[in-house]
């Protein structure tokens, strides 16, 4: 089918959060909530898609002020999903494995972290951190000792660094391949390791077997490489304009604006509303 005929004939719009929807100010735009209404008033399976856990997700309807609540959530990645009021739970990181990624990481600066009893536990607080707690409304918990955050399964574990060393961490990567895990930039200043079978497309996959969806049947956006193997398994998947350069490349279409500038409400508008 062309793009004309996917986008008649889709029935779900799965969306990124942060430089898909907004910007860093985190403020989604009066025309980003008229659009999702109007998705909605139209009939179509709306869904959030992040890194972010669950729990985490599933205050946003309320807090942008929408009358209804998503119909799908897919959290860390594709780890958690969240369908017919249901959570399904996939593969997590094994201790030895943490331990291992924490060992390879001790050659960049950076400061690892996870999501750890509903809240933050990382090896020191700074503004970075303060500004995840802020976000994610959790509390900050400072470990004692590295080995601390991988006493438990979990997950992923993710690592706050600066833009030049996310850049040395991905050179890394690339000749570093595990079995055991993946590691991907998820923002500008963020690294997060998580199992290989672990991906937002994967939750895709699952979601389509739930409830009976089919692929091409879902138009997904995002912004950067986490995102990639989601546009990938959707039957058209589009990269904002601000996007990165590895997801504009796998990408079916790129919007003409930045999420800054609507790009997300002003596609669906033109091509899909």
């Amino acid at each position: 089918m062309n793009k004309n005929e996917i986008l008649q004939n889709s029935r779900c719009i799965l969306c990124d959060i942060d430089g898909t929807l907004y910007d860093w100010s985190r403020i989604l735009s009066k025309k980003t909530i008229k659009v999702i209404n109007q998705l909605h008033d139209k009939g179509y399976i709306i869904g959030l898609a992040s890194g972010r856990p669950y729990e985490e997700l599933c205050l946003y309807a309320k807090e942008w002020g929408f009358n209804f609540e998503f119909d799908i959530i897919i959290g860390l990645n594709g780890a958690e999903l969240w369908v017919n009021d249901h959570l399904y739970e996939y593969y997590k990181l094994k201790q030895d494995t943490m331990k291992e990624i924490c060992e390879i990481m001790k050659q960049f600066e950076c400061n690892p972290f996870l999501y750890w009893h509903q809240k933050l536990l990382c090896m020191k607080n700074d503004e970075m951190m303060e500004k995840s707690s802020r976000t994610s409304h959790r509390e900050i918990v400072v470990a004692k000792d590295i080995s601390e955050l991988y006493a438990e399964k979990n997950a992923k574990i993710m690592f706050r660094m600066s833009e030049e060393e996310v850049s040395r961490v991905e050179a890394f990567l690339e000749t570093h391949e595990s079995k055991d895990y993946i590691g991907l930039k998820t923002q500008s200043t963020l690294i997060e390791f998580m199992d290989p079978h672990i991906s937002k497309g994967f939750a895709v996959n699952e979601l389509c077997k739930i409830i009976n969806l089919k692929a091409e049947q879902i138009v997904a956006f995002g912004d950067t490489t986490n995102d990639n193997s989601m546009l990938e398994q959707a039957g058209w998947g589009v990269c904002l304009l601000n996007g990165s350069n590895d997801t504009k490349a796998i990408a079916d279409e790129i919007t003409k604006h930045t999420c800054s500038e609507d790009g997300f409400a002003n596609y669906v508008e033109e091509y899909i509303l």
